[in-house]
């Protein structure tokens, strides 16, 4: 039995969805990997394979390219990379899956971040004749600022190295003492050929040395989630209801998505930032009362005491509320081109509540190589990765990012244009505490 005993077996099943993303050095074979899987996984329709082919022989190419199903963009297929973060769905009897196949020049790093920030594994090729190169160290580290929970290793091009063993055991080797030192938790590694199709979707033939999964198997039983009722509640209001009905006249219920946690009726609550304390009088969800919610649901939820609660606040247990904090320390991945400078005015977007803020300190630049901090570097441009410290106008209730991907990250956005600068992650960029604010300092 799990902690939510209203979670029935058909209800967790609806939720048998894996988000995962991939990631590795240019011409890795990464697009072509993942053509190989919706192809043999029969997750692609007939037109779209009477297109490549056609594409492919228009290349002189006699076999289908595979790695035309996701470069989508002219300039892609011209050029032969992937530019932007391609998003594909497919399902297998097993699982659903949200696929998105990113880039791997340095110069879209931060499109890498994109696909990454949602995703529960992430799958990192290397080319067999290369082993670990500088990108896959690079894509490595940010999987584990995003906290990815779950990692493949897929050695590919095993079929240009003969299939060897000892070529596949000792990239292995070394990228999982990589992953250890940054603290990746799950390193799961598949030798394979995607232009052959060993081990992605079939096993391979030519490797009866390796006998662990595919990578379409590993897919289908990588565990998803866990249990909501070990993660603390969190629910930024986005809506206010007030139906000033003859029928509902006093009615008064805050309408959003749970972030995290469980939310029972008869649980006290405090209303963040202001600090207000109540008690869940209600949830309804989907059109019917409940007496208990958990996330990602979204519901309305009424309270017993008519307080002032409005978008942009978190309602969350009084034991267990996070900190409400105006001095926020986090490491953010920059995403745009104009750079970013101590004294820059920005808006900071967390949950659904938008503040203004001042970038107070850049103190260091991460060093993705060998994960060294470059000490004041004046600014971050695009694709850097750094800490940085900033002030707000307002408080917020910011828990740290290693304790919840969810209420611990934040957008800065340009007050001018609304450009989103940089994705941020509140509290210490590897590691950290596993409870509190960490670095992010209360008022």
């Amino acid at each position: 039995m799990t902690a939510i005993d209203s979670m029935t077996d058909t209800a967790m099943a609806t939720t048998s969805l894996l988000r995962f993303a991939t990631a590795g050095s240019v011409d890795d074979g990464k697009s072509t990997l993942v053509g190989r899987l919706l192809h043999d996984s029969k997750s692609v329709l007939a037109d779209q394979l009477e297109a490549v082919e056609d594409a492919s022989r228009r290349r002189g190419q006699e076999t289908p390219d595979l790695a035309l199903l996701t470069d989508g963009l002219r300039a892609e297929r011209e050029q032969g990379i992937t530019i932007d973060v391609a998003y594909r769905y497919f399902a297998t009897p097993r699982r659903r899956f949200i696929l998105a196949d990113t880039p791997g020049h340095v110069q879209y790093t931060r499109n890498m971040v994109t696909g990454a920030s949602t995703a529960e594994l992430a799958v990192v090729l290397v080319d067999a004749r290369n082993g670990v190169v500088e990108q896959t160290r690079r894509h490595a580290a940010v999987a584990a600022l995003l906290r990815v929970p779950h990692v493949v290793l897929a050695v590919n091009k095993m079929d240009l190295v003969d299939y060897a063993e000892p070529v596949f055991a000792a990239i292995a080797a070394e990228f999982t003492a990589y992953a250890a030192s940054l603290g990746i938790p799950d390193v799961t590694a598949i030798p394979i050929s995607a232009l052959a199709g060993d081990n992605v979707v079939e096993p391979s033939a030519h490797m009866d040395w390796y006998g662990g999964p595919t990578v379409l198997e590993h897919l289908e039983t990588v565990p998803t989630g866990h249990d909501p009722s070990t993660d603390p509640a969190r629910f930024p209001v986005q809506y206010v209801i007030r139906p000033q009905s003859a029928e509902h006249p006093d009615y008064r219920g805050y309408a959003g998505q749970i972030a995290s946690g469980v939310l029972r009726v008869g649980e006290p609550v405090t209303v963040l930032p202001s600090g207000r304390t109540s008690t869940i009088a209600g949830i309804d969800a989907l059109g019917r009362s409940t007496d208990i919610a958990w996330a990602p649901q979204s519901v309305t939820v009424t309270l017993t005491d008519d307080i002032d609660v409005s978008r942009g606040d978190t309602i969350a247990p009084t034991t267990g509320a996070p900190q409400v904090t105006q001095d926020v320390e986090a490491t953010v991945c920059h995403v745009a081109d104009r750079p970013l400078a101590p004294g820059q005015r920005v808006l900071l977007k967390h949950t659904t509540r938008t503040v203004k803020a001042i970038v107070k300190a850049i103190p260091s630049r991460l060093t993705l190589d060998d994960l060294s901090q470059h000490p004041d570097p004046g600014q971050l441009t695009a694709n850097d990765i750094g800490r940085i410290t900033l002030r707000t106008a307002e408080p917020l209730a910011l828990d740290t990012y290693a304790d919840s991907r969810h209420t611990g990250s934040f957008l800065l956005i340009d007050p001018a244009d609304g450009t989103t600068l940089a994705a941020g992650m509140a509290g210490e960029a590897f590691g950290g505490s596993r409870g509190g604010i960490g670095r992010c300092a209360g008022r």
